[in-house]
């Protein structure tokens, strides 16, 4: 049966939507200059200023759609000093467009500090959607797609990207449920997918790269296999890492097993409060099985 929140008539499908005014975060394509939306370009087009985190790149894409418009680079080293006058030509009532190379503004791309200022002084704020590699990755996958969580580019360091996977696979022992998704550089790639197996284990996953382009390629498998072929084969181009949710445990054998340790040397208090701590599960579930261990 159809979703009745999401029906409309053919009408109102129909009815032209105007551009935004004031800030528009317009969405721009992941590869294929063929993915441009008629209203992005008309909402480029309609700007007073666009702005980008690299002018070379964004006057490649607007020259390719014949648009002329005034560039101004925004990126992480000039976007508060860049705040005051723009949010000054916003309160004149001008339209400034703000693109990311590639995808959704503020993405893991700079933005979110002027949108923020821009909201904080009622200035209007809008957005044309548009593509994402990481929904395109997710739905490629084969892995469930609801719910999910994209956590942007994993650290670059070992010691700092293991803690960040040590940190997810404790929350989802405390009762995460989802499929993680992170984006990350070529050279990094098999480092990032040993990691991963270390901290995850064998759990279903996908490499998506160069999506929407020419040499498009989503490899799944599980982590370990996926670790092994991309370190043995480089990877080149614009990478999205999928990963499958936890998958459901039988955790009773490995509870009475980390019960009868600990009940060894503590008291069922205490023994089911360290692993309850340790393994993430509801403390009164873990006392209750301490209870029935201690009387066997």
């Amino acid at each position: 049966m159809p979703d009745e929140t999401c029906a409309a008539s053919p009408d109102r499908q129909q009815d032209p939507t105007p551009v935004p005014d004031g800030l528009v975060l317009v969405s721009t394509p992941i590869g294929n200059l063929g993915d441009i939306t008629p209203r992005a370009v008309e909402a480029l087009r309609a700007a007073d200023l666009v702005l980008c985190e690299d002018t070379r790149h964004s006057g490649r894409l607007l020259s390719a759609l014949g648009i002329r418009a005034r560039l101004q680079p925004l990126h992480e080293h000039n976007e508060d000093a860049s705040i005051p006058g723009l949010l000054a030509l916003l309160r004149q009532g001008k339209r400034i467009a703000l693109v990311s190379d590639a995808g959704v503004p503020l993405v893991s791309d700079p933005g979110y500090r002027l949108v923020r200022a821009a909201i904080g002084e009622g200035l209007p704020v809008g957005a044309v959607p548009g593509a994402n590699a990481a929904i395109t990755a997710l739905v490629l996958s084969g892995l469930p797609p609801l719910p999910f969580l994209v956590l942007g580019f994993p650290p670059p360091r070992q010691a700092a990207r293991r803690a960040s996977f040590e940190g997810l696979r404790a929350a989802e022992r405390a009762g995460l449920k989802g499929t993680l998704i992170w984006h990350e550089a070529p050279h990094r790639l098999a480092a990032t997918l040993a990691d991963m197996v270390e901290s995850f284990g064998a759990r279903p996953a996908a490499v998506a790269r160069e999506l929407t382009k020419r040499f498009e390629e989503v490899r799944r498998g599980r982590l370990p296999e996926l670790a092994a072929h991309y370190a043995a084969e480089a990877a080149r181009g614009e990478i999205t890492i999928v990963l499958g949710p936890a998958e459901e445990e039988r955790t009773e054998e490995g509870l009475d097993e980390k019960l009868r340790q600990a009940l060894a040397t503590h008291s069922v208090k205490d023994a089911a409060a360290l692993v309850a701590a340790a393994t993430g599960l509801p403390r009164k579930l873990v006392y209750a099985r301490a209870l029935a261990l201690g009387v066997l």
